[in-house]
Parts: C-alpha cells; sequence; structure tokens
C-alpha cells in the first residue's frame, strides 16, 4: 500500500484507512480548514492580525502526522500564493507570503512537522505533553515569522519580538485549548473501537 503517512499511527490513522487517495484527501482538508481558520481574525496596527491559524496548524499537526502536517501547510501556503483566497481577509497572492505575515505562514509548515514528529513519538495522547509539542510549535512560528517580520517592517528583531508580546498571551490559551483536544480526542477514539 502506498501512502505518505508516517510509519507511526496519528489520531487520523485510528479513524481512517491508510492510503495515497486518504492521504491526500487529508492533506487537502487539513489546508482548508487552515485556510477557514484564518477567516476568524481580528486586525491589528503593525499588520499581524490575531486569527485562529496557529490553533489550526498544531492541531492539524499533531493529527496528520510530521509529512502530511507539513504537507497540509505547505498546500495551504502554495493555494493562498497563487492567489486563492487562504489567507487572513480571505486574501491570496505570492505578496502575502513576501509580506509581514509571510514568515508565520512559511513557519507553519516547520511548526506542523515538529508537532506532527511530537504527535508520531506518542505525545498527542497526554496532555502536557501535548502541551509541550503546541508550544515547540508556537516557538517554531515565532521563530520564521519575527525574522521576516523585522525585515518587512525594516526594524530590529526586539523591536519585532515586542510586538509579539500581545499575541503571546492568546497562542498560550490556544495552546492549552489544542493540548486539551487530541488527548479528548484519542480517549473518544479507544470509547469507541
Amino acid at each position: 500500500m502506498s501512502n505518505i503517512a508516517t510509519l507511526r499511527p496519528t489520531l487520523v490513522d485510528g479513524i481512517f484507512r491508510r492510503s495515497l487517495t486518504t492521504d491526500a484527501v487529508l492533506v487537502l482538508a487539513g489546508a482548508a480548514l487552515t485556510g477557514l481558520a484564518a477567516q476568524v481574525s481580528v486586525p491589528t496596527p503593525i499588520g499581524v492580525p490575531f486569527t485562529l491559524q496557529t490553533f489550526a496548524v498544531l492541531v492539524i499537526g499533531a493529527s496528520l502526522g510530521s509529512v502530511r502536517g507539513a504537507l497540509s501547510m505547505l498546500a495551504y501556503a502554495l493555494l493562498g500564493a497563487i492567489g486563492l483566497p487562504m489567507f487572513q481577509g480571505a486574501s491570496g497572492g505570492f505578496g502575502v507570503i513576501t509580506g509581514a505575515t509571510g514568515g508565520f505562514i512559511i513557519g507553519f509548515i516547520a511548526a506542523a512537522f515538529v508537532v506532527g514528529k511530537l504527535a508520531e513519538l506518542e505525545w498527542s495522547s497526554k496532555f502536557l505533553k501535548m502541551l509541550a509539542a503546541f508550544v515547540a510549535g508556537s516557538i517554531v512560528i515565532y521563530g520564521f515569522g519575527i525574522p521576516v517580520l523585522a525585515a518587512v517592517s525594516k526594524v530590529d528583531l526586539a523591536t519585532a519580538a515586542s510586538w509579539m508580546v500581545p499575541f503571546v498571551f492568546g497562542d498560550a490559551v490556544k495552546a492549552v485549548a489544542a493540548g486539551m483536544t487530541l488527548p479528548a480526542a484519542w480517549a473518544l477514539l479507544r470509547k469507541l473501537k
């Protein structure tokens, strides 16, 4: 059976039979879900809105695993870059990727991989481990996003990082919510089996 799934089972592997077709559908569904989450946003003066994207990225990475999660975020970035309305405010185009939020969008790919890898190591069924994985994923997103934000805004890294302070609380809340979601889903799946 040919597929792009990981060797270790993830949450979706307990629900769907593995196949290349299933993997492709899951990857595209994750990209679409992230695009929908981007539409739940509150603008800010710095050009980086508060959105539910990071929540979607973390949960998708943990649910799909490293490879499928990263491919899902790559599909999200590419579909948006070619002009589909995937990004905040139903925007799209290469200018978004090269703009203030572009580093964060690229960071989604790496974050989904990291969180997915930790989920494959069976971190997704325990709240504290999943919370730690989501914090790590958030740090990865900031690690890509802040330097690009600084470059695009023509400020130093410290200034760009200071602009992210209001986002940290929201990301912490999203990490806790996501950290509770996956272990609860695993518990439900075990009860249903």
